[in-house]
């Protein structure tokens, strides 16, 4: 696999996906946003994929909240999948991992009901071609569940200074919108959200916990969760 792909993670940032913070903070909370966004929610999807899933923390609740009869793993790191693989035993949940890149996925057209892509897109540098990806291996009617960090937290100085990414992808939150509109999908407004959450803030959320000062409501959004959907 090409090293161009994606940018190698920090030992700080693969120690970071294993802490309660990662749990709790990053992962529950965004996961219970995107639920709410999703229009004319099912009883359950299918077939769900989860693309950069990471040391597995989600599998557990990707099976809980959406019932698949088959869950899908994908990361290109093979230490990630081994993590992923264990997690998935400890709970229970049967997952078919795939060693792939987000945008060269061994699945077929069509395949998925729902796609689950959490903090993934902000590592990767083929950020068209996995948009592309995600389109095709998607079913009609499909639904992408889309949670990522903007430009304005990656370019911060805490995030420099603990994690790696391909830092000439970062987008805004409007610019991450438009790319996705512009792949093809469809994001309707009454499914975004832009949460403001203490972790993605440059004073890591101290004024306001401490100090009882809000944040502006005029500001550049650190946070995007929406729900897109593939056209029928």
């Amino acid at each position: 696999m090409s090293a161009t792909l994606h940018v190698e993670e920090t030992a700080f940032g693969k120690w970071f996906l294993k802490t309660e913070t990662w749990r709790v903070h990053v992962l529950e909370r965004a996961m219970a946003d995107l639920v709410r966004l999703i229009p004319e929610r099912q009883a359950s999807y299918g077939v769900v994929v989860d693309v950069g899933c990471g040391s597995g923390y989600s599998l557990p609740k990707l099976a809980q909240r959406f019932a698949p009869r088959e869950l899908v793993g994908v990361d290109i790191d093979p230490q990630m999948l081994a993590l992923a693989g264990a997690e998935a035993r400890a709970a229970g949940v049967g997952v078919r991992l795939a060693e792939a890149s987000s945008s060269r996925m061994p699945l077929p057209d069509g395949y998925a009901d729902l796609l689950f892509c959490h903090q993934t897109f902000h590592h990767l540098v083929e950020q068209e071609e996995a948009l592309a990806e995600f389109l095709r291996v998607l079913k009609p009617g499909g639904l992408l569940l889309f949670a990522e960090s903007t430009r304005r937290y990656i370019h911060s100085w805490i995030i420099r200074a603990l994690f790696r990414h391909p830092m000439e992808v970062q987008r805004t939150a409007p610019e991450y919108l438009q790319m996705l509109r512009s792949a093809g999908f469809v994001v309707p407004e009454a499914s975004i959200s832009y949460p403001y959450l203490w972790w993605s803030r440059g004073d890591l959320g101290i004024l306001e916990r401490w100090f009882g000062v809000q944040p502006p409501k005029e500001r550049e959004e650190t946070l995007l969760n929406l729900v897109a959907v593939k056209p029928a």
